[in-house]
């Protein structure tokens, strides 16, 4: 399957970008795809005709269209733990009926949604809780896709808050939810604790503690729990109809569409939210119905492949040049990294080839004083990926807007094109140095260009934008995982971890090291307890 890719390694690795360009006036237009108002443009890498059709013909033979399909369907296809998978159906507001286990689900996905909606509209006109008080903060607990998914949702959208202010309390650490917590009355505000089984140790820990900050028992009143556990949500002193849960079908980190999202919906309020969804839905739709050579996820997925796979870049920079975008790049670490951070196949077997490349990155233009010195001049090629909008939500400083944006297209096209020792040789003459100082000086002032880049350009950041980026990334995820034979849907790797840290509690107490700690661990521990002596 992978034979023709693997012969085009050397032709890939050899060619210039500019090249390309030079060879075909029309290369933009050929290697870009507009769709819905978003602009993917690929034609900054290494991709030629020849390429771009055997990356199509890999997604076939890999059976995208027909995992696709089945994933749609409401069929199985996270075979490891025997789930269906369904984000999708969370935010089809008016698609067919979708079927798991004989039953349609989208019934009761509207049900909880409109629940959703008829409780944060009572908290935003003020008739919850109350007593009196209107609620003024929000504060969502929740790890993982509990919690980096509405983070990232609710900064991106910050224009269209008109709710109470969300805070977010994830970490473990106390700092987290003291500094959190520091400036905000009990009184005026709402706790939403998000975990599907109630069960996750850090959320369960920082909601104690923050219960015990709202005054104990007598504060529940203000606490809603997003749980399919409506018994472990009662333990803990939570009543059902305040539990907003979702289906076993839906994974953490694709679970912002849903309850997951109250904290979104509550700072938006529900029509927003709503159109957050409609973009995601055209997401979908055109994922199902545009042909691989014109389908945006497809060939987003496709040149992250080729960067891995034939030109050897195992790292991929996210580079949103807008601020409200600041946790995009974190959000699509988990996205990513736990999906497909995988080194076994569908069947067991192991992969013949290194899948999920580290994924990382900082908003433009703070990362061009932080880590592009390495992007432009390190000897490892890291491609990048820009997304810009076209346009802000502050025309007073339209100046700052279009610095942006200049930045962004600059730092793309630096990328491309280097500039040769010739180059800065001149430049530098015209600056008056010469001699020693000019042979010293040259040669720390060329890049080296042909480093792979795509951009992708939205009209402007609105919830219906957001819902489109956050789809395309998720379907981007899928076919990946399919290409590569793996189940994106499950996160074996994160358990192991957890269970010695269940072990490890009472050690770091005092009460011994367990059986079967490495020596490094027992000295470690001895090292720390000696510290709080």
């Amino acid at each position: 399957m992978w034979s023709d890719l693997d012969g085009m390694k050397a032709d890939a690795n050899s060619r210039k970008i500019v090249d390309l360009f030079a060879q075909d006036e029309t290369r933009f237009g050929a290697f870009s795809l507009a769709s819905d108002g978003l602009v993917f443009d690929y034609s900054k890498t290494s991709i030629d005709a020849a390429a771009k059709a055997a990356l199509v013909t890999l997604a076939q033979k890999a059976g995208v269209a027909e995992k696709r399909a089945a994933m749609f369907a409401g069929d199985k296809i996270n075979e490891t733990e025997g789930r269906a998978v369904l984000h999708t159906a969370l935010r089809n507001l008016d698609g067919a009926p979708v079927v798991v286990d004989g039953e349609d689900v989208l019934p009761e996905v509207k049900a909880t949604r409109a629940r959703m909606a008829e409780f944060a509209q009572k908290v935003r006109d003020g008739s919850y809780p109350g007593d009196g008080r209107r609620i003024t903060d929000v504060v969502n607990i929740g790890i993982g896709g509990s919690d980096l998914g509405p983070l990232m949702a609710v900064l991106a959208l910050a224009p269209y808050h008109d709710g109470p202010k969300c805070h977010f309390i994830s970490n473990v650490d106390g700092a987290d939810a003291t500094d959190t917590l520091a400036e905000l009355d009990p009184a005026t505000t709402l706790v939403i604790v998000a975990s599907k089984t109630f069960t996750t140790q850090e959320t369960l820990m920082n909601a104690r503690t923050v219960l015990n900050w709202a005054g104990g028992d007598a504060a529940l009143g203000r606490f809603v729990a997003i749980s399919s556990a409506v018994e472990n949500c009662a333990e803990f002193g939570i009543p059902a109809e305040r539990v907003f849960g979702f289906e076993d079908w839906v994974g953490g980190r694709y679970s912002v569409w849903g309850p997951i999202g109250f904290s979104l919906m509550l700072a938006i309020g529900p029509a927003a939210f709503e159109s957050f969804l409609e973009g995601g839905q055209a997401m979908d739709r055109h994922f199902q119905e545009a042909g691989f050579a014109e389908n945006m996820p497809v060939l987003l997925a496709l040149v992250g492949i080729w960067n891995q796979q034939v030109c050897g870049h195992g790292t991929r920079a996210v580079l949103p040049y807008e601020q409200r975008l600041a946790r995009l790049p974190a959000y699509l670490q988990q996205l990513e990294m736990e999906s497909n951070g995988k080194g076994v196949a569908m069947d067991g077997s192991p992969l013949t080839r290194v899948a999920g490349p580290v994924v990382w990155g900082e908003p433009g233009t703070n990362g061009q004083h932080a880590f592009y010195q390495l992007i432009h001049q390190g000897q490892q090629v890291v491609p990048c990926e820009f997304i810009v909008g076209a346009e802000g939500h502050e025309p007073a400083l339209g100046d700052h807007h279009r610095a942006l944006v200049a930045n962004c297209l600059a730092q793309s096209e630096a990328l491309l094109k280097g500039r040769t020792e010739d180059e800065a040789r001149a430049q530098l003459v015209t600056k008056g140095v010469s001699g020693d100082r000019l042979d010293q000086l040259a040669k720390h002032r060329v890049f080296s260009g042909n480093r792979p880049s795509t951009t992708l350009v939205y009209p402007r950041l609105t919830p219906y934008v957001l819902g489109q980026l956050v789809a395309l990334y998720e379907h981007r995820v899928f076919v990946e995982g399919v290409i590569y034979g793996l189940n994106s849907y499950d996160q074996w790797g994160v358990e192991l971890g957890k269970e010695l840290a269940n072990g490890l509690v009472p050690a770091v107490a005092g009460k011994g090291a367990p059986e079967g700690a490495s020596a490094s661990t027992v000295a470690l521990l001895d090292h720390i307890l000696s510290l709080r002596a």
